[in-house]
């Protein structure tokens, strides 16, 4: 499996979040219980200190965890789920590219149309909706912790036209990356 390029952040906002398209791509352990899950688990969260990713199962056994009882990381829940992981590695990975689905099928070995239906019935999504989530996430990561402008930004996660950019942001936000900024601003200054 290929490895997944993410920051400890960009993986902690994952498991906060319960974000299952992300399970099998990493794994959180945590130090003080010494379990590990899927960052989609509902087990209470631990504290940050404590948390230690890992990019597969047999990395975090071989330090010493043992999978949760909870989410059960260990079974696969669908014959399909090495084709979701690989094509949301290949998305995670890439997300700055001009992706096609002929480019996504070519990578995993299937026509466009099979790819397509198969990642949609395993994750509700098709894989450009889902390649449009991980570039606003990316592009959330950047609001929050970058001086970059709006545009910089829009750039730099893979989108073509600020148009496309504000319009996904506005459909999965329901307000504009300004807006977001200002918002997540405001909440670290309480904090």
């Amino acid at each position: 499996m290929a490895t997944v390029h993410l920051s400890f952040e960009e993986m902690w906002e994952k498991i906060m979040v319960c974000d299952a398209a992300y399970d099998g791509l990493f794994y959180t352990a945590v130090k003080t219980t010494k379990i590990y899950c899927r960052p989609s688990c509902r087990s209470r969260k631990p504290k940050k200190v404590n948390v230690e990713f890992y990019q597969d199962m047999t990395e975090a056994v071989g330090a010493g965890y043992r999978a949760c009882k909870r989410c059960k990381p260990e079974v696969e829940h669908s014959p399909h789920t090495e084709l979701v992981q690989q094509v949301t590695s290949y998305l995670v990975n890439h997300y700055k590219q001009q992706i096609t689905l002929q480019h996504i099928a070519d990578h995993v070995g299937l026509s466009p149309y099979h790819l397509e239906r198969l990642f949609k019935q395993e994750t509700s999504k098709t894989p450009r909706t889902f390649l449009e989530k991980i570039r606003i996430d990316k592009a959330n990561y950047y609001l929050v912790n970058s001086n970059h402008t709006n545009l910089e930004i829009c750039y730099e996660v893979g989108f073509q036209s600020t148009s496309n950019f504000y319009k996904v942001f506005r459909r999965i936000h329901e307000c504009t990356p300004s807006e977001y900024r200002h918002l997540h601003a405001v909440k670290e200054s309480i904090i």
